[in-house]
């Protein structure tokens, strides 16, 4: 592991004046989530934040959680709804301990006083109203209005600030981890070198246990339907540490994101759809039946593939998703947030269908964990959408994610409180020295090279792909990890190139695993192996670092 910046070949040993007994690096409903279950039983717990606490992905989930709670509906019915939309790669004792978990992970959210909608039964009580996504065969999502990750991520945030062990960080990115080799076999986790951004100072933070609960990586695509935060951190920063990460190919492109020729845009909630919304062609007929029997309720692969088929046999910008249809109460009960959004961009969705195209949105692949959230490296855990846990498989399933990050952060914080007292402290760690680097004068070349990599990931890694395009992309990949690698190495680290960095390596590793799957799976659809390869098993995209150090 390289010790500091630029290493001028001596040690730099600081007496840490910043130590915590667990360093979760992330702020959404993964990460304070375990702060919340840790701070209980660990006295010192420090929650970082890339930019506000709010900047993350969670904030701005709209959809909801998925759960069993309707008297029609069983685990049973939400396993094989999983099972089927990940294609063949989800783990089943994986999707069953999720499953089963989704009703106590609802109960605790309301426990931390997360307000979901809730509707009259005919007898006059209250019940939550169960909304239904594509992939869905009942009605199973939990909902807070078109709002609920930031229902989430608002309730837990104030239960984090009211918590005396909890110290939360903001606007501070992780630059490396800092490891411990302990064998020849093993290594083990010691705490991260991070950069607080907004007084431009790298700090050297200890931790006996290291979260990473950092998100997916879909900002290294031109379009996203996520927020700035989502560049890979977690997944390049466990690479780089020595962790495997699998099925990086299986980057799911929500179908509708509003288009605007301006470049603005939002999700679009799967919920529209649940609800009735039909996806349309400029002469309003509507082309969904004609892909799956599932029309706008088949999972999102698909729906994404249909759109991204149509846009280009017709040459068009964009496709509409209309609910019109309803009336103008029901749709500003259900969808007020996407009402006001829409209503913004002169879209007023009571009378007019909304444009829409395909965003890169989720990250179903990540760093490799067992069902406790513990990576290769000692200590180390990964939860949420950074990590590969084997619940999604080929395909995520709408309103899966909030779920896992729930149930592993519980998973995890059981194991880590079974281990912390057995965990030593941690000794002296080797500070960040730059006394050989200076300010850039060239920060338009951070800038240049974020656009490169996320035109040409757009349009050689998109929704449809061929090795041709791959390997064009993986090409211009090498050029860029030799400029972005000089560049890190001569000049101060800011919080752009850190995301430019650790993208790199993303798009990397999302190329890598495309390049080993010879078949069109799930979310991977290649033009020179358009069909599934049912002669044998499915198999996991699995790539191991060169530095890896653990079997």
């Amino acid at each position: 592991m390289r010790l500091s910046h630029r290493w001028d070949g001596n040690f730099h040993f600081m007496s840490l004046s910043t130590t915590y007994d667990i360093l979760i690096i992330g702020s959404g409903a993964a990460g304070l989530s375990l702060a919340l279950k840790l701070a209980e039983h660990c006295p010192r717990v420090a929650v970082l934040s890339k930019f506000a606490l709010t900047a993350g992905s969670t904030h701005y989930a709209q959809g909801g959680i998925s759960a069993v709670f309707d008297a029609d509906d069983s685990i049973e019915s939400h396993i094989d709804d999983t099972l089927n939309a990940g294609a063949g790669l989800c783990d089943p004792e994986i999707v069953r301990l999720t499953v089963t978990e989704g009703k106590n992970s609802i109960d605790w959210l309301r426990q931390q006083g997360v307000n979901f909608t809730e509707e009259k039964t005919n007898s006059g009580e209250t019940k939550l109203h169960l909304t239904r996504e594509g992939g869905h065969s009942h009605r199973r999502v939990v909902h807070a209005a078109d709002a609920t990750g930031k229902a989430v991520s608002l309730s837990l945030i104030e239960r984090a600030r009211e918590h005396s062990n909890i110290d939360l960080l903001e606007n501070h990115n992780v630059i490396e981890l800092i490891t411990k080799t302990v064998s020849c076999t093993e290594k083990t986790v010691q705490g991260a070198y991070v950069l607080d951004s907004k007084h431009q100072q790298v700090k050297t933070i200890a931790a006996r246990v290291v979260v990473l609960a950092t998100g997916g990586a879909s900002k290294v695509y031109l379009y996203s339907t996520n927020p700035q935060s989502s560049t890979g951190d977690g997944i390049a920063l466990a690479w780089r540490a020595g962790c495997r990460v699998s099925n990086m190919e299986f980057m799911q492109f929500h179908p509708t994101c509003l288009y605007d020729p301006k470049g603005s845009s939002f999700l679009i909630s799967e919920a529209l759809r649940g609800e009735g919304g039909k996806l349309i062609l400029p002469d309003g007929s509507a082309f969904m039946q004609h892909f799956d029997a599932r029309a706008e309720l088949a999972p999102r692969d698909i729906v994404a593939r249909a759109i991204d088929h149509e846009m280009k046999k017709r040459g068009l910008d964009c496709v509409y998703l209309d609910i019109s249809h309803k009336s103008e109460a029901f749709i500003r009960e259900h969808f007020p947030m996407i009402y006001q959004q829409c209503l913004a961009f002169g879209i007023d969705i009571t009378e007019q269908p909304i444009p829409v195209v395909p965003a890169a949105h989720y990250t179903c692949g990540g760093v490799m964990t067992d069902s406790y959230a513990r990576t290769d490296i000692a200590n180390l855990y990964a939860v949420g959408e950074v990590a590969s846990t084997g619940l999604h498989g080929a395909n995520r399933m709408a309103s899966n994610s909030l779920l896992e990050c729930l149930v592993f952060a519980d998973r995890a914080s059981e194991d880590i409180l079974r281990n912390i007292d057995t965990i030593p402290s941690v000794g002296a760690i080797a500070d960040w020295d730059e006394s050989k680097v200076s300010d850039s004068d060239e920060e338009v070349v951070v800038s240049h090279n974020w656009n490169e990599l996320r035109h040409f990931m757009w349009d050689y890694v998109g929704i449809v792909r061929t090795d041709k395009r791959l390997y064009r992309a993986m090409s211009r990949i090498e050029l860029l990890q030799k400029e972005i690698a000089e560049y890190y190495g001569n000049f101060r680290v800011t919080s752009d190139l850190l995301e430019l960095r650790n993208l790199v390596i993303v798009a990397e590793l999302i190329v890598r695993c495309a390049l080993l799957r010879k078949e069109s799976r799930g979310l991977h659809y290649t033009l020179d192996y358009p069909e599934t390869d049912d002669s044998r098993p499915a198999q996991n995209s699995i790539l191991t670092p060169a530095i890896f150090v653990k079997n």
